[in-house]
């Protein structure tokens, strides 16, 4: 496994929640994308889709913020 969930950090140690892990996870996908649109349609290639992936280990509601920019 990359970063295992099993992992000492720092943080888990400052904080107590024991989520550093998710923190390395996340800092390695990046926080966000941008995808070109077409006459109203995601521009992606035959196998490219869009994934959401929550690296954290509690559950809790989480928000999607969705930006369309463009004329």
């Amino acid at each position: 496994e990359f970063i295992p969930a099993s992992k000492h950090t720092r943080h888990s140690q400052t904080w107590g929640d024991d989520n550093g892990f998710s923190h390395i996870r996340a800092t390695f996908m990046g926080p966000g994308i941008c995808v070109p649109l077409s006459d109203g349609e995601l521009v992606l290639g035959t196998w490219q889709q869009i994934i959401l992936i929550d690296h954290d280990n509690r559950p809790r509601s989480r928000e999607v913020f969705v930006q369309v920019m463009g004329e």
